[in-house]
């Protein structure tokens, strides 16, 4: 038994020489390594995880086009009660002929 609280205190750093307690806060959370630790970690996790997002989307683009859904005249769907003000009235202000139908359908 004895040996075995030798060992935890060996393992948990209680046999070294005490040393003052250290702030809890934000700003001292970086006098300790913390900065070298966030650019290791931006090296080693984000910088991998933004190419690996990069190589995805590009793979994905690829692919090819995907087929649009069939139209389905919904009566709860593209209501419009006035014109908008721009072009001929019936268009968002981002249409996208090939994504977005107009209440009739799509345009092609």
């Amino acid at each position: 038994m004895a040996v075995l609280g030798r060992v935890s205190r060996l393992l948990l750093g209680a046999a070294a020489p005490r040393s003052p307690p250290v702030r809890g806060m934000a700003a001292a959370a970086h006098e300790g390594g913390g900065a070298r630790m966030w650019k290791t970690l931006t090296f080693v996790v984000a910088l991998p995880g933004v190419a690996v997002c990069m190589l995805n989307s590009y793979l994905n683009a690829q692919h090819g086009e995907h087929e649009r859904p069939e139209f389905v005249p919904y009566t709860h769907l593209r209501i419009r009660t006035k014109r908008f003000p721009w072009g001929d009235g019936n268009k968002t202000l981002f249409h996208n002929p090939h994504a977005n139908p107009l209440p009739t359908g799509y345009e092609d």
